[in-house]
């Protein structure tokens, strides 16, 4: 059996990380999205994917030219109509039996995609499953094992019955995706199709990575699943579980918690990571610096007295010394973060900063909770970022320095 993945899209939601790679090439676990995802098909029985790209295809194609997954890979370009049945129909000439479709920005387990195969039946059947807050879903009413209703993020859900854009369908499918019109939003929508299909109800994990702060999630579910795999490690005390990529090295530190340390990575020496952490390759933890429960992406450095916490940090960023990542508010609510779309809660009590590639602290910065910095920007010394950065931005605070003789202080 072939499985398309939707890879297509760009993830506004995710910026500024995605501003310079598409969402399902964001890592988390020291992989990105969509090689943990074709890890979990191909356990599922999947022989062959085509995954469908357009936004920065490149950095997909890349990537995985070189890789072994053991499930054969083909990439077909979407064109220029959006939406999700767009994408689908885009594999057209790849299909010619029973296919699944999976998106490209979400995390799950093999065996909820053998769910929904082994439940299939008639041209299309989709995934379902219980969640706790499915008004941030496309959610469905069942009638038996029928959709009866489906209704994309309703303020007044009906049921608790997300969908997973998991699905199974006959390669006839084609011809009614042809005949779908453009949504309100000049898209063209398979969620068209729903209503008369199969659902299947579904239990494993499953999350959708819509907004930075989902890959903190994700990165402790896979990170857990992880076996450890010591190596290079001197005077240092470990509580915990640590998976060291070749070349890395942790020098005179503590970890406690979990620790995905990348290729050729030093930690150390004095540094102090807790929580569940993935740092990624070529990067330097130094001195008295403090990790927290974050995603560093590769070629970072914050060597001395910095402080890191519940953050996305993206790659070659440099941290000056005494960097700060404020993470938890004066009065304990959740932190919320103004994105292009209006405030958004996180649902978390504690979460820093999302921090685009390239980025340069200086010495004594700072950032408030749920602050997003763009890609290139330049953070000069003594700042305090109390709003949102735009990308390849510089940005000073304004001292002015008053000298009195001595005894008219």
């Amino acid at each position: 059996m072939k499985a398309v993945i939707m890879a297509a899209g760009e993830g506004v939601r995710l910026r500024p990380l995605t501003s310079t790679r598409p969402k399902v090439m964001l890592p988390v676990a020291g992989k990105p999205i969509l090689h943990h995802l074709l890890i979990e098909a191909k356990k599922a029985g999947i022989k062959e994917a085509v995954i469908i790209v357009r936004y920065l295809k490149e950095k997909i194609i890349d990537y995985f030219k070189d890789k072994d997954l053991g499930i054969k890979l083909k990439f077909v370009e979407q064109g220029p109509e959006n939406g999700t049945a767009a994408a689908i129909l885009a594999a057209e000439k790849e299909i010619q039996d029973t296919f699944v479709v999976l998106a490209g920005d979400t995390i799950t387990e093999a065996s909820v995609i053998r769910q929904v195969i082994d439940g299939h039946k008639g041209k299309i059947t989709l995934g379902v499953k219980k969640v706790a807050n499915p008004h941030l879903y496309g959610v469905v009413e069942l009638s038996g094992d029928t959709v009866s209703i489906f209704e994309e993020k309703p303020q007044h859900p009906k049921t608790d019955l997300a969908n997973l854009s998991i699905y199974c369908m006959d390669a006839s499918i084609f011809s009614e995706i042809r005949s779908i019109p453009k949504s309100e939003r000049g898209e063209y929508e398979i969620v068209n199709l729903f209503v008369g299909a199969k659902a299947v109800v579904v239990d494993g994990y499953w999350i959708d990575i819509a907004h930075p702060w989902d890959m903190l999630d994700v990165n402790e579910y896979l990170l857990t699943k992880m076996e450890a795999n010591l190596g290079e490690i001197d005077n240092s005390t470990i509580k915990g579980k640590v998976i060291m990529e070749p070349g890395a090295k942790i020098i005179n530190s503590y970890i406690e918690g979990i620790a995905y340390i990348g290729a050729n990575t030093t930690i150390g020496p004095n540094a102090y990571l807790r929580g569940v952490n993935a740092i990624g390759a070529n990067c330097s933890i130094g001195e008295s610096t403090t990790v927290k429960s974050s995603i560093i992406f590769d070629n970072v450095n914050a060597k001395h007295l910095a402080y890191i916490g519940d953050s996305v940090i993206g790659e070659g960023v440099n941290f000056g010394a005494g960097t700060q990542l404020a993470n938890f508010r004066f009065d304990e609510l959740n932190i919320n973060v103004q994105t292009e779309r209006g405030w958004t809660n996180t649902g978390k009590k504690k979460f820093g900063a999302v921090v685009g590639d390239g980025v340069k602290f200086g010495v004594l910065s700072c950032t408030m909770p749920g602050k997003l910095i763009g890609e290139g920007s330049w953070i000069s010394s003594g700042v305090v970022v109390n709003k949102n950065v735009p990308a390849r931005s510089r940005v000073y605070v304004k001292q002015e320095l008053r000298f009195a003789p001595e005894g008219n202080e």
